[in-house]
């Protein structure tokens, strides 16, 4: 039939018709290679994406980017590779725009909101992850990580309440108990806590710190004996971990073993010397141990630390009474009332710890 109406056509107008005929098919022969080629680096991308090579992804969703600069998955693509290679500014800049275009889609909602969370922008993180939430509440995740910038704001009600939805939507996730129990654990509902902490024991029982985190709700309610238990399950798994050798070495010297305990808060203070809970605990451990001397010098140096923790200067006055130097013991209790006075809210005499 082409060839009846070629045929037909007049000499001048035979030829624009092919011309016609050969710009079309070229055209078509190059957007098919773009095609091809654009399918190309979005299947590349994505494999490289799923295998964690995400320095590779951006290579290749750049590439498609430039290709095709309207085509969603190679935006959505290129956004998440930005977020996990740590590329923060060029992934709020990306995910602006590709919102702006396409503000349906709730993956590019929600990796905008990851995006703005790793640069510590908590504000428009749960802004955008609320809009995500919004299209599609059914995704585990998006519950997940609105809980975790709520959680960094200490927004504990309502960290408990999406992490309570993210349960629903998968159970057999350890850490969204670990989670959910610290929520719990600081909205004052600690019983509620322990219970999360044990069903994430029983789901993954090698899980880290999850065994730290239930002895710390043990202690929080007394129940020091069972918190030093759980402490001890935990160095075994983290022996050089700062927070769990202090939490332990804290609790003995609380039941009154003092030799033990210094022998842990040294191991703290070694491993973390600008914790001044750890050194006030150590040089008070010191002072009941017998050992004077040293507790002064660690007394002091955890003064150093925080001058204005006025269980450490009764510490101290003690310590100095005990070595007869009455003059600069009686320096450290005026001190101690001062700050006691200024700070009627702090807690015990005694206690350095800080909560």
């Amino acid at each position: 039939m082409t060839r009846v109406i070629f045929d037909a056509l007049p000499a001048m107008r035979r030829v624009t018709y092919a011309l016609a005929v050969l710009l079309c098919l070229g055209m078509s022969s190059i957007l098919e290679s773009q095609t091809s080629e654009l399918q190309q680096l979005l299947n590349h991308g994505q494999a490289a994406s799923e295998a964690g090579d995400y320095a590779t992804a951006v290579t290749d969703f750049e590439a498609a980017c430039r290709l095709a600069p309207d085509n969603q998955a190679a935006n959505r693509g290129l956004l998440l590779s930005y977020v996990q290679t740590g590329k923060l500014t060029e992934a709020v800049e990306l995910g602006s725009k590709a919102v702006t275009r396409w503000p349906k889609n709730g993956q590019l909602q929600h990796w905008l909101g990851l995006a703005y969370f790793k640069q510590k922008l908590n504000a428009p993180a749960l802004e955008s992850l609320r809009r995500s939430e919004a299209v599609d509440a059914s995704q585990f995740g998006i519950h997940f990580d609105i809980a975790l910038v709520l959680l960094s704001d200490q927004q504990y009600g309502s960290a408990a309440d999406e992490l309570e939805k993210a349960i629903k939507l998968n159970s057999s996730d350890a850490l969204v108990h670990v989670l959910l129990g610290r929520a719990y654990q600081n909205s004052n509902r600690t019983l509620r806590g322990i219970e999360q902490f044990q069903e994430a024991l029983r789901i993954n029982p090698k899980l880290p710190l999850a065994h730290y985190h239930l002895g710390f709700a043990y202690s929080s309610l007394g129940r020091v004996g069972e918190a030093i238990a759980e402490y001890k399950k935990e160095l075994a798994r983290s022996p050089e971990n700062p927070d769990v050798v202090y939490q332990l070495g804290h609790s003995l010297l609380e039941i009154g073993d003092w030799n033990n305990a210094v022998t842990h808060l040294k191991k703290a203070v070694d491993l973390d010397p600008q914790n001044s809970d750890a050194a006030y605990d150590l040089g008070k451990a010191l002072l009941l141990a017998g050992n004077v001397d040293d507790s002064i010098t660690m007394l002091r140096h955890s003064l150093e630390l925080n001058p204005t923790n006025a269980g450490t200067h009764y510490q101290l006055a003690r310590a100095l009474d005990r070595l007869g130097q009455k003059d600069e013991a009686e320096q450290e209790r005026q001190r101690f009332a001062e700050l006691k006075k200024a700070q009627p809210q702090s807690g015990g005499m005694a206690s350095g710890r800080s909560q």
